[in-house]
């Protein structure tokens, strides 16, 4: 896991996706933009109390081929490394 993390905190400031964010105030698959990684993680990690659904979240980065990360691995990422994530 400490290699993943070290891949994670390295991309941090890459173009990254989110896919499968369901907006619960019109029951819709939310739309974003590219982003950076550290940012779509954040957005994930605490997207639940801004009223979106991510049970089946995903986000992904870096070359075809690259683990994705889902809700949890998120919300795990955020809680111990939150700062670091965000720094440029």
């Amino acid at each position: 896991m400490l290699a993943a993390v070290d891949a994670v905190l390295a991309a941090r400031n890459n173009d990254a996706e989110i896919l499968g964010v369901l907006d619960l105030t019109n029951q819709t698959e939310a739309k974003f933009g590219a982003t950076h990684l550290g940012d779509a993680i954040q957005f994930v990690a605490n997207a639940s109390v801004l009223g979106y659904d991510v049970h089946a979240a995903m986000v992904f980065y870096g070359e075809p081929g690259t683990p994705s990360l889902r809700a949890k691995d998120c919300e795990q990422l955020w809680a111990q490394y939150g700062a670091a994530l965000l720094q440029p």
